[in-house]
């Protein structure tokens, strides 16, 4: 059964906003007795106002072309009435209203998904993922300008060809900072976060079809460092006169023997530490990434480098070690992977891949525990950091090789393999 709706239109003068014989001219929309108000930035002469046409008498060319936007504003109103009827959508006047000045789900723009998503993922995101989107921010705002030399655009009017013409100018133009153009995997960063945009808005109905459907981002990939048992070895040994030096390269080998981020590593607190149930002392915390709970047995190596700085945690508020900025730590272990010959761009972040690849599944560790160790929630994720090294190829199918044997002579000069 259709329920019945009373509607109308009614323009009218703001007195109390009239300056000398001038006042705003407002139209009324209402819907079953509910009103909604709408100013047309327009004003005109009280004197010409006709109360009853709600339109001004001057018959001058200003008087004439006011009666014909009147018109224009009558009829468009009227026709976002008709398009929330025929659309089985909830009909108020600020409903009307809001399809009138582009304010309902049918007018958003694409920086209005922006600053929706970022003020209701305050709070969810970290702090460091939000910054990362507050740059894509800057970048889309900069191509809707230079490029599409608009301010701001509607997410019905995006398509394939936006996505693809947002990559070529970031390929093309200059970063933020004025230098070069960003790197590769740097432009899929900012489309990923643009893609996550775009799926939101389809969460939110705000969207009918989504621009990346077709879309592929494709990474370059590159070689993570890390250091090898020998490169561990006299990284592990190397004597270093300089204190700043020494203590990046005390934290970096605690990473190492870890698996910690460098954030995670930064955020250790004599709180984390525990007895497990084996009696050692293992690091209990939660990875400040993806919130993960892990549980870390501490090697001798990792456990002397927290007593080496115990006097430290005594003056800091618990914190267990003395951790720089990430920039000057790997500044500093450029510097030191030099001074031993280590011909590898080392950055914090390999002390991760160490622990995964040299310090655990290369001593026959299963990948699943690594997994554990590293806070992943996906064997998957593991798998990147999880190199099987040649001697670790070799030793397993130089056993193997010992079982055939074994298996030959066992079996009185009769081959069965």
């Amino acid at each position: 059964m259709q329920t019945s709706r009373t509607f109308s239109i009614h323009f009218w003068l703001n007195l109390a906003k009239k300056k000398d014989d001038l006042a705003p001219i407002y139209a009324r929309v209402t819907v079953d007795g509910k009103r909604a108000e709408i100013s047309l930035k327009r004003e005109t002469s009280v004197t010409y106002w006709d109360a009853k046409s709600k339109k001004t008498s001057s018959r001058t060319p200003e008087g004439k072309e006011l009666n014909a936007y009147l018109d224009q504003v009558k009829a468009k109103l009227l026709l976002c009435y008709k398009q929330l009827t025929s659309g089985f959508e909830l009909v108020t006047s600020n409903s009307v209203k809001a399809r009138f000045v582009g304010q309902d789900e049918e007018h958003k723009t694409l920086l209005d998904l922006v600053l929706y998503h970022n003020e209701n993922m305050q709070g969810k995101l970290k702090e460091g993922t939000l910054k990362n989107y507050y740059t894509t921010e800057k970048y889309l705002k900069r191509f809707l300008i230079k490029k599409k030399k608009t301010a701001d655009i509607y997410l019905k009017h995006l398509n394939y060809s936006f996505i693809i013409d947002f990559e070529q100018y970031l390929r093309k133009g200059p970063s933020l900072q004025n230098t070069s153009p960003l790197n590769n995997n740097g432009i899929m960063k900012h489309l990923e976060r643009l893609r996550k945009l775009m799926n939101f808005a389809m969460d939110l109905e705000w969207l009918d079809k989504n621009p990346f459907a077709r879309y592929k981002l494709k990474f370059s990939k590159y070689k993570k460092e890390f250091l090898s048992k020998y490169e561990l070895k006299d990284f592990r040994e190397a004597v270093i006169d300089n204190n700043g030096h020494q203590i990046v390269k005390d934290v970096f080998l605690f990473a190492c023997y870890t698996g910690l981020s460098y954030t995670d590593v930064k955020n250790l607190n004599e709180s984390n530490i525990f007895k497990g149930i084996d009696g050692d002392y293992w690091i209990f915390t939660r990875r400040e990434k993806n919130e993960q709970p892990v549980k870390i047995p501490l090697f001798d190596i990792a456990w002397d480098i927290l007593k080496k700085y115990s006097s430290y945690s005594e003056k800091n508020n618990g914190q267990l070690l003395p951790v720089y900025s990430n920039q000057k730590v790997n500044v500093y272990l450029k510097e030191i992977a030099s001074s031993l010959n280590i011909n590898k761009n080392l950055t914090f972040h390999s002390a991760r891949h160490t622990f995964a690849t040299t310090v655990t599944l290369s001593n026959g560790v299963p990948i699943e525990t690594v997994s554990k160790l590293l806070g992943h929630t996906k064997i998957s994720t593991t798998q990147v950091y999880a190199r099987v090294l040649e001697k670790k190829i070799s030793d397993d199918v130089r056993l193997l090789k010992e079982k055939f044997r074994v298996s030959f002579r066992q079996d009185d000069g009769i081959r069965r393999w």
